[in-house]
């Protein structure tokens, strides 16, 4: 059986597009596709960013740029909690078969977390995924590695202050998941300055990862490309316990995304599953 896909959006965050999207993937359209493929859990951790970053409007889609103000500044619109838990009952009426759990990627918790709370009741949730999407720039204001790396003359700069930031979010924040670790890899300059390479921040990435698995929490092996062998191996190699599987759809078609070489690859580093397909894989 496969395991949950515990990293799951639909029209209730703001990136998607909303329900009007027909590319957007939608809390019911997942529904249904995760029982044709036989995904036997989903958890919808929708987008909670509660404070704004600089942008580039080249960085965003089209549907996204409106957010963007007149002094750069992208501010994603207040979730629609209520919206979201009247979603999920209607699709767990619909789909009985399913076990559909409640869940939010909140955008980082070490400094949000408090003015989240007054949007949405945490203890409702099944799970919180923790997610560093910005990083700190001078002055104060903050800004996502996609943007840094058309700014910065030195790409790795951005690497290396993104996994700086991991362990500050770490002690500082409140979630049970870090997910994608890779997030500023993802989008290294390889036309400028070739693939990246992981190893040239081998230390780095396994500090980052003894502070995740210090904490006792899970790191999320994000499998919306196909998974980075070494995350996993470093993972188990600086005391990481537990896994969580997450394709960070968006758009329906995505859900469990490299999932079975994904679960080969976990199995290899002695990772197994718990009694629920939501449960952390733990070694």
């Amino acid at each position: 059986m496969l395991p949950a896909d515990a990293h799951v959006h639909s029209e209730f965050s703001w990136d998607t597009g909303g329900p009007s999207s027909a590319a957007a993937g939608t809390m019911r359209r997942t529904c249904s596709r995760a029982v044709r493929i036989g995904v036997p859990a989903v958890i919808f951790t929708e987008h909670l960013d509660v404070s704004g970053w600089q942008a580039a409007p080249e960085d965003f889609t089209e549907h996204q740029r409106p957010l963007i103000d007149g002094d750069g500044l992208m501010q994603p619109p207040t979730f629609d909690a209520d919206g979201y838990f009247d979603s999920i009952e209607r699709c767990r009426h619909e789909f009985p078969d399913l076990r559909i759990l409640t869940g939010v990627e909140l955008g980082q918790p070490h400094l949000d977390r408090r003015a989240a709370e007054a949007l949405i009741d945490f203890s409702a949730l099944d799970r919180v995924n923790g997610s560093l999407h910005t990083l700190p720039l001078d002055g104060g204001q903050r800004s996502e590695p996609v943007t840094l790396f058309r700014g910065w003359t030195d790409p790795s700069e951005v690497v290396w202050r993104y996994l700086t930031e991991v362990p500050v979010m770490v002690a500082n924040g409140d979630f049970e998941v870090f997910t994608h670790i890779d997030y500023a890899a993802r989008y290294w300059p390889t036309d400028e300055h070739g693939p990246f390479d992981h190893t040239l921040f081998e230390d780095g990435y396994r500090q980052a990862m003894r502070a995740i698995a210090s904490s006792g929490r899970a790191l999320e092996m994000n499998t919306g490309r196909p998974l980075r062998p070494w995350i996993p191996q470093w993972w188990a190699e600086e005391g990481g316990r537990a896994v969580s599987f997450g394709s960070d759809d968006h758009a329906t078609a995505g859900l469990a995304a490299n999932f079975h070489e994904t679960v080969a690859l976990l199995d290899h580093f002695g990772f197994t599953p718990g009694s629920r397909p939501e449960d952390f894989w733990t070694r």
